[in-house]
């Protein structure tokens, strides 16, 4: 199976900004509860430009290390704790029982083998560890006020229908929970979060972002070129309400 977003930029550029914008704050308090400080090992797995890896290479100084790592990693600002590199969560190895934390988003979601790469990471934990991972459920995103809101479903329904044809599941994020305890984690704390589409915020971005990052796959799911161009058109109205996704950050310790 192949990712299902492409590497195309600018497109990969917007989607990591709107993820930062919409998840970053969620996904920092989370970690800041664990009281991850200095001295902590860390690994950042598909870190992107790595806004959560410079956040957590500031709380790890100045005696601990962030490791933040990517297909390809992109601009990711320097830090005296921080180390960036190109990793293959699929195929390249990872040290065991070396980190003290480590932090997945809207990642394992995406392949086919998630609880074999769940597996790997925990591994990669020393005993007593932390592992949060970040990940969404699409199974509940409905519109809310829309100018056609059977465009807009046949939209999701067509993005469904790319990431299951990638081997992904997008409603992985309700069942990691399960998944982390059956992979042996325990002190298993998972936590729904709920946003808002309308405009100006990043999910909605995100979403618009999709249209063009995820065109190839939208067209081979059965939208028309006609419904990308109306559908941005709905969802830039500037009445258009939906809910976002539900992220479920859950996090779980190594025994």
């Amino acid at each position: 199976m192949t990712y299902a977003f492409t590497d195309e930029e600018p497109r990969v550029a917007e989607q990591h900004r709107c993820l930062a914008a919409a998840y970053d704050g969620i996904t920092t308090a989370r970690l800041e509860a664990l009281g991850v400080g200095d001295g902590w090992r860390c690994l950042d797995v598909g870190a992107g430009r790595g806004s959560i890896a410079r956040w957590l290479a500031h709380r790890v100084a100045p005696t601990g290390s962030v490791l933040a790592t990517d297909l390809a990693p992109v601009d990711i600002e320097p830090h005296p704790n921080l180390t960036a590199a190109v990793h293959d969560i699929t195929t390249d190895p990872l040290p065991d029982e070396h980190f003290d934390l480590i932090a997945v988003r809207m990642l394992l979601q995406q392949f086919p083998q998630r609880e074999a790469l769940l597996d790997k990471l925990i591994r990669a934990l020393k005993p007593g560890g932390w592992l949060q991972v970040d990940e969404l459920d699409t199974s509940y995103e409905p519109v809310l006020v829309a100018a056609d809101t059977a465009l807009y479903e046949k939209f999701l329904a067509a993005k469904t229908e790319h990431m299951r044809s990638r081997g992904g599941d997008p409603e992985w994020g309700r069942k990691a929970a399960v998944a982390m305890r059956a992979a042996g984690l325990v002190e298993i704390d998972p936590r729904p979060h709920i946003g808002s589409r309308h405009a100006g915020s990043p999910e909605l971005a995100l979403q618009l972002n999709h249209t063009h990052h995820l065109r190839a796959g939208l067209l081979a799911a059965g939208m028309t070129e006609a419904e990308l161009v109306r559908v941005r058109e709905v969802m830039r109205d500037p009445g258009f309400r939906a809910s976002s996704s539900v992220l479920h950050s859950v996090q779980g310790r190594k025994p």
